[in-house]
């Protein structure tokens, strides 16, 4: 117990703290853009940023990940706080959380083993170019001076880590927005600020519940925005998760990941923050920082809340210039340059899915949508794929007039037309013989092709005897396959 204690939270301390007050000053202009996005007050998003990361710290399955207020989640709240207000965004947060927590039970966190690579890769490359793309604004219509600092923080990020000594000890982001912040103050160079994003809260949140009445309608109002927030959230969970374990070399627990989520936003609702997930921008400057253990998760929570209400007029000073600077560098670091250099290696089909699952992304700026329509790509070049791996060969014996077929490999709905075409129906034979000891069927348009191939043998007058059906196969034929029942024509035509 103590050991695995201080493994997860106290093996890391100098690196998971200094990592945690990077992210929280990271997390603040998110936090209150996203609140912008979602049309609701600055101090929404930065409670729900504080509780989140706190909760998820004790409760989630992902040591150094991030999770708080996000883009994505902020898209989908648009709509229902214009129509319904805050009160009802908080109860959807609630409800949130709740179905949430019943996907960890019901363990959804492990469909994430049906994400190809190729998918995470796609994912990842959107999410580095929204990341730079969201960055844009800030760097659009300024003066030099803005973009004199910018350079000058990607600067500072790169080469301080290469001082001796003291380059390892500090985290180089952490000393672009100190020494940029005070570069502005001193010279007093008018450039766009924190401050400048929103009036930041004063005083610690409260407990809240929301003024919503408890009936069925207000149950339909909240639950379709739940439900896509649920998705939402748990998928770039999962997502996050995956990569933090490539960057970390360590393993998570997904579904305990997705009853954390949920435990995180019940508690952010309740003190009157929005829904939230990982955040994977964030993660990586945590990583790269040095952040590894929960412990750097919880200070990112800690430290977010204590300079927002005790440094806040420090913090407001800070130029956004040095949080473009230190969200360009996660940009850089979270593309997968070596998928450029692995387009002419990798099949082409791997190609097409990665690039789908980019385009769709930054299309449509859901990630969700991307992931789905890379997953379900990826499936589909799968079952072509497997599809072709069914061989059918035959031999004919004089003696007995019987043809048997052998067929190897898997018949399935991909498959099943190849199955077909393999049998020569005209031939005149008195047996047929169709060997299945090598093959294995996974569904009933596979079952409907072998009734169908009985049937035709059969109206051709030949005698059909099927061998070698695995168990699991015979299962299924022997639950859906109509071609050893009486009437099978008539069963098969569906009469």
């Amino acid at each position: 117990m103590l050991h695995a204690l201080k493994i997860n939270w106290f093996s890391n301390m100098r690196g998971d703290l200094l990592s945690g007050l990077v992210v929280a000053l990271a997390l603040i202009p998110e936090a209150i853009a996203f609140s912008i996005i979602a049309g609701v007050d600055p101090k929404v998003g930065l409670y729900a940023s504080f509780c989140i990361a706190v909760v998820i710290a004790f409760v989630g399955g992902r040591p150094g990940m991030i999770s708080a207020a996000t883009g994505a989640m902020a898209l989908l709240m648009v709509t229902l706080v214009k129509e319904h207000g805050l009160e009802y965004l908080l109860a959807a947060t609630l409800l949130t959380g709740l179905l949430q927590i019943v996907a960890g039970y019901l363990k959804l966190g492990n469909l994430m083993r049906f994400v190809s690579r190729s998918v995470v890769t796609g994912f990842v490359n959107a999410l580095a170019i929204l990341i730079f793309m969201a960055q844009l604004p800030e760097l659009t219509g300024v003066t030099w001076h803005v973009y004199a600092m910018t350079a000058a923080g990607l600067g500072i990020i790169y080469l301080f880590p290469l001082v001796p000594v003291v380059g390892r000890i500090l985290p180089s982001p952490l000393i672009c927005i100190v020494a940029l912040t005070a570069v502005a103050m001193i010279y007093g160079i008018d450039i766009r600020t924190v401050g400048d994003m929103g009036e930041l809260p004063d005083t610690l949140p409260i407990f809240l519940w929301p003024e919503v009445p408890l009936t069925l309608e207000t149950l339909m109002i909240i639950l379709p925005y739940a439900v896509g927030l649920t998705v939402v959230g748990l998928l770039e969970s999962m997502m996050t998760a995956t990569i933090v374990d490539d960057l970390t070399d360590t393993s998570s627990d997904r579904n305990r990941e997705c009853k954390g989520q949920g435990i995180a936003n019940i508690g952010s609702g309740l003190l009157g923050g929005m829904a939230g997930c990982a955040m994977i921008g964030q993660s990586i400057i945590n990583i790269k920082s040095g952040g590894r253990t929960r412990l750097s998760t919880l200070a990112a929570g800690v430290f977010l809340l204590v300079m927002v209400l005790v440094l806040d007029q420090w913090l407001v000073q800070i130029p956004m210039a040095a949080l473009v600077a230190v969200m360009i560098m996660v940009s850089i670091g979270t593309f997968s340059w070596s998928s450029l250099k692995n387009l002419r290696a990798h099949p082409l089909s791997t190609n097409v899915v990665m690039v789908v699952t980019v385009v769709v992304v930054v299309a449509t700026h859901n990630l969700a949508f991307g992931v789905l329509a890379g997953v379900l790509l990826a499936a589909l070049f799968f079952a072509n794929k497997v599809g072709h791996f069914m061989l059918v060969s035959s031999e004919f014996d004089d003696n007995t007039d019987t043809r048997t077929y052998r067929v190897v490999g898997q018949v399935f709905f991909s498959s099943s037309e190849k199955f077909m075409a393999s049998f020569d129906f005209k031939e005149a034979v008195d047996n047929v013989v169709i060997d299945l000891s090598r093959a294995h069927f996974w569904d009933i348009t596979a079952v409907g092709a072998l009734d169908k191939a009985v049937i035709k043998f059969r109206r051709e007058g030949a005698e059909v005897e099927i061998i070698g059906l695995n168990e699991a196969s015979a299962t299924i034929v022997d639950r859906f396959g109509v071609h050893d029942k009486p009437d099978a024509v008539d069963q098969l035509m569906g009469h």
